[in-house]
């Protein structure tokens, strides 16, 4: 047994008195974006549906039940075209009862001024007879007029977008019936949310892709501008709906199909609008102070206090603490600390 010892002490001495040698330092993956550019972008983008510029609902002047339907969705309809009839029956007889009443009228007008010019009337009945013949002439045009509404006429060149009533229905005055879309012009709709209506502007510009197509002669992406911006809310969705024009021709785009559009905000009209948008991930939360770890041109990173301005679902809005152009953590920001490295990875959209 000593002599097992006596053997093994040697190395073990020898062992201890050779200086182990550090371990590699190894940098942490970390998720990073770069402030005002995929990040600032990433809330902009909104899904809508394709719609013509102009387009009118249409509907009877006058109530009454629907006899004949013309147009079905999707027709091809010229100005003045007879889209839809209602049973005239009624108006009819209103307009032959209107029609013998001006004759009557008439009539009493002629007698009423020989018997004046032999001088057997007063000049006050014979004035009370005019009157009564230009209020039947009055009542037999509007006759007349109520039984031309029975018809229901297109107002532009265009197709039918939509129906809204069918044969046997018993519409109201007014009461939607089609709806026509003008040809030409397309747009592109959507609604934004309460938080960024101040930094859509009207004229800003956008990249519209549209829903895949077999169509060749139709590009799939199409540049565009903001149009208008509505001053009131949906009461419905709470969002403010907004029209994008296509810069370019546009007369193929099919109404009614999906896109998304994404506004072009600039880094300086996203921080005007209230901050740059970085990922709630990138959020490093200490107590009420929010900050975010800063990646150096050495890839070492510092914590860095930030103003949120507002937290959405998309993301937070940064209005202080980061400049463009500076990379952060987008995840993994509570494994970190002060002055480590790490391996950048580019981490995508918020």
């Amino acid at each position: 047994m000593k002599r097992i010892l006596v053997l093994v002490l040697p190395l073990v001495l020898a062992a201890c008195g050779k200086p182990a040698a550090p371990a590699p330092a190894v940098e942490r993956p970390a998720s990073t974006i770069v402030v005002g550019t995929e990040a600032a972008d990433s809330g902009n983008v909104y899904s809508g549906e394709v719609h013509a510029r102009y387009e009118a609902v249409l509907g009877f002047r006058i109530g009454g039940k629907i006899v004949e339907r013309l147009v079905d969705t999707g027709g091809l309809v010229k100005k003045g075209q007879v889209l839809a009839r209602l049973d005239a029956a009624d108006t009819g007889l209103q307009e032959n009862a209107a029609t013998a009443q001006y004759r009557l009228a008439e009539e009493e007008l002629k007698r009423y001024r020989e018997l004046r010019d032999k001088g057997f009337v007063s000049q006050s009945a014979l004035d009370a007879k005019e009157t009564a013949l230009e209020a039947a002439a009055a009542q037999a045009g509007l006759a007349r007029n109520q039984a031309a509404y029975t018809s229901l006429l297109s107002d532009r060149d265009g197709v039918v977008s939509a129906t809204f009533a069918e044969v046997g229905q018993v519409v109201s005055a007014g009461q939607p019936v089609v709806r026509v879309a003008q040809q030409g012009e397309r747009e592109v709709t959507f609604g934004i949310p309460e938080s960024r209506f101040g930094s859509v502007k009207v004229g800003m510009p956008a990249d519209i892709e549209l829903a895949a197509t077999s169509s060749n002669s139709m590009p799939t992406a199409l540049k565009g501008h903001v149009r208008e911006i509505s001053p009131a809310a949906d009461p419905a969705s709470r969002t403010y709906p907004v029209r994008v024009s296509f810069d370019a021709g546009n007369a193929k785009v099919p109404l009614g199909m999906t896109a998304r559009v994404k506004l072009r905000i600039s880094g300086n009209d996203a921080s005007k609008g209230g901050g740059y948008l970085v990922p709630l991930t990138a959020i490093f939360q200490q107590g009420e102070q929010a900050a975010v770890w800063i990646v150096a041109a050495d890839h070492s990173v510092s914590l860095h206090p930030v103003g949120v301005s507002a937290y959405l679902d998309d993301g937070a809005l940064v209005s202080s603490g980061v400049a463009p152009g500076e990379r952060i953590v987008s995840a993994g920001v509570h494994k970190l600390s002060a002055g480590e490295k790490i391996q950048i990875i580019d981490g995508g959209r918020p």
